[in-house]
């Protein structure tokens, strides 16, 4: 009787030929999920943009869109991941000759990877639109908690296209005359010259902070006196309020301001989040879609 020589090539397991990773279903699942989540988040900047208004009282508060904006980014994420996963894993072949366990694995993993792809589809090709629409939630967003406040150099576009500075009319209001019906300006040289040191006081008090220089604020309630008809003591008064309103109007331009990067911080952050769920989801949808469709061709065999 001849022994039989057993080598260690022949006593090593035989590795598969063929890849673990099914890029048909993966790119299958990751173009429904893109395509869902694109469709989502239209039907939600619609919802979202309905929900506020311009109008003082009107419309939902700041924080209620907030909350209703965080909820629908986790709602589509659910919503695309899991439809996705579960293409993706009921869409594969299945895998024979490797424990449960790895078929979990790499039905997870299958998951896992549409949801990337999908993501990187909707970044990559559906980036602007959602951008758009995104930007357009902030602003609706800073437009609710901010109203009407305007920054004291903010500027507006007028029907012939000239640039209208807002502190024309501060300077407006400061040189009104005490009688409308009896305009004191008897040299326009002058009541323009007037005007422009006016502008350009305010226009450094806002960058300033809103604070103006005591030799400034005396000057101007000056020019207020000798051009509207005031009492030295009223110009000053008159001086005075109109300063306090451009401090306030600047303040009320950086609450706005400060009111839209806290959105964009939080519309970002929940973006972050919402994704991390969409991974877990899209890898669990793919475990049970995978799983289902093992089960069912199993019960289909012992039928036949």
């Amino acid at each position: 009787m001849q022994a039989t020589l057993v080598t260690a090539e022949d006593s090593a397991p035989v590795e598969s030929s063929s890849s673990a990773v099914s890029w048909g279903p993966i790119i299958a699942g990751a173009f429904a999920a893109s395509t869902l989540t694109f469709i989502l988040m239209l039907l939600g900047s619609g919802l979202g943009l309905s929900m506020v208004s311009p109008w003082s009282g009107a419309g939902a508060s700041a924080a209620t869109f907030a909350v209703s904006t965080a909820v629908w980014l986790v709602v589509v994420q659910w919503i695309s991941s899991g439809v996705g996963g579960y293409l993706t894993g009921r869409l594969r072949t299945k895998w024979v000759g490797i424990h449960s366990d790895e078929t979990y694995f790499r039905d997870t993993a299958h998951g896992f990877l549409a949801w990337a792809l999908a993501t990187l589809l909707v970044a990559g090709v559906l980036g602007s639109a959602l951008a758009a629409a995104v930007s357009s939630g902030v602003q609706a967003v800073s437009t609710v908690a901010a109203g009407a406040a305007t920054g004291a150099s903010a500027g507006a576009a007028t029907k012939d296209g000239g640039a209208f500075d807002s502190t024309s009319y501060y300077v407006d209001a400061l040189f009104r005359p005490v009688d409308p019906t009896k305009p004191l300006g008897a040299n326009p040289e002058n009541d323009a010259a007037a005007t422009a040191q006016a502008s350009r006081i305010l226009l450094a008090s806002a960058a300033n902070g809103g604070e103006v220089a005591a030799d400034d604020s005396a000057y101007l309630a000056q020019l207020v006196a000798a051009h509207t008809g005031l009492s030295q003591a009223d110009a000053k008064a008159r001086v005075d309020t109109m300063i306090a309103k451009v401090k306030d109007s600047k303040i009320k331009a950086q609450r706005a301001a400060d009111t839209a990067r806290k959105a964009g911080a939080t519309f970002a952050l929940l973006g972050a989040l919402s994704l991390v769920v969409g991974a877990f989801i899209a890898g669990v949808a793919a475990a049970l879609g995978g799983r289902q469709r093992d089960d069912e061709e199993a019960v289909y065999l012992s039928n036949q």
